[in-house]
């Protein structure tokens, strides 16, 4: 077991990621963007094959078709057409590959530098105008050395080609009898957006946040009321649903210190998050998570959520 794997099984905090840039070709000359992505998202990095080009016939115009990859066939996008950079060309460019909401796809860009360990608490929220923008494609921004390194949303790059709208298709028709509350966090505004509509469908009342630490802010207010009027955090929130991979805190950290404190400890917690796997779940397990469940499954998580609260032990208290 890696590092990493024991880091965020003891909810630490901590990460790593892998940085790579894109050269930009500008007025100026070559100007080199720098951007990151979680190391548990990557298998490996792998040189492109020669003239690896797009089609005009592609779902979209950032797709370059499949390259074989031992018993893969590995479908590529160009990281550069997806996020409008024009690119400079280059020789030896990698591919880096990838592995999260149980597919496997390569990205192509200019070049990779090294993995960095970093702690959450300083991935800073993108900024306003990334948070607006229609493909919310940066989730937090954080500085190395003497750059910033801008956090992608690949998730958001594989629904946009995904021409089917299956995560449209995802989202859940069930109906609660009962009115519940549910916390939810997660960094990704388009998720937020799909994450609030699917639980106000199913009759719940939610409260959006964007990452962990904000959680734990409600959480902490919940708590301090709950202890002043004598009464159980159940009595004000019946769920918290959380995303793993989260600027300021992620959800293991989060999971944690709810599951450690002792008042709060009651309330139910629920992962979900595109790193969510057989062979990961013993780390919601060892922060005393009471279920995970893989994006982009809408449909069970809501599922999963209300099954959990209906079956929850000292709920009547609440």
């Amino acid at each position: 077991m890696s590092q990493t794997d024991i880091l965020l099984e003891t909810g630490t905090n901590e990460l790593e990621i892998i940085e790579f840039f894109i050269n930009e070709k500008t007025e100026k000359g070559i100007e080199t963007q720098y951007f990151g992505v979680n190391v548990a998202k990557v298998l490996e990095v792998v040189e492109a094959p020669e003239g690896l080009e797009g089609s005009e016939a592609a779902v979209h115009p950032s797709f370059l078709g499949t390259i074989p990859l031992r018993d893969l066939i590995l479908p590529v996008v160009d990281l550069s057409v997806w996020l409008k950079i024009d690119k400079a060309d280059d020789v030896n460019e990698p591919v880096i590959v990838t592995e999260f909401n149980a597919m496997i796809t390569g990205f192509l860009v200019s070049g990779v530098t090294q993995i960095h360990r970093v702690n959450w608490a300083d991935v800073e929220p993108p900024s306003k105008y990334f948070s607006s923008m229609d493909t919310n494609c940066i989730t937090g921004t954080i500085k190395i050395k003497d750059r910033f390194v801008l956090m992608l949303d690949l998730e958001q790059v594989l629904a946009d080609l995904d021409e089917s709208g299956q995560t449209e298709a995802n989202l859940s028709d069930l109906v609660s009898e009962e009115r519940y509350r549910a916390l939810v966090a997660d960094d990704s505004t388009s998720v937020r957006q799909l994450l609030e509509k699917n639980f106000t469908n199913a009759n719940f009342e939610v409260t959006m946040v964007g990452d962990g630490a904000e959680a734990w802010a409600k959480l902490e207010a919940i708590k301090n009321k709950a202890t002043e009027e004598g009464k159980s955090p159940l009595y004000y929130l019946d769920a918290v649903v959380s995303d793993v991979e989260m600027p300021q805190m992620d959800g293991y950290t989060l999971t944690r210190r709810i599951k450690e404190d002792p008042v709060l400890k009651v309330l139910p917690v629920t992962l979900f998050s595109s790193l969510i796997s057989k062979s990961v779940l013993h780390k919601g397990k060892a922060v005393m998570a009471d279920a995970q469940v893989t994006k982009p499954e809408f449909n069970g998580l809501t599922q999963k959520v209300i099954d959990l609260i209906q079956g929850w032990e000292g709920r009547e208290a609440g």
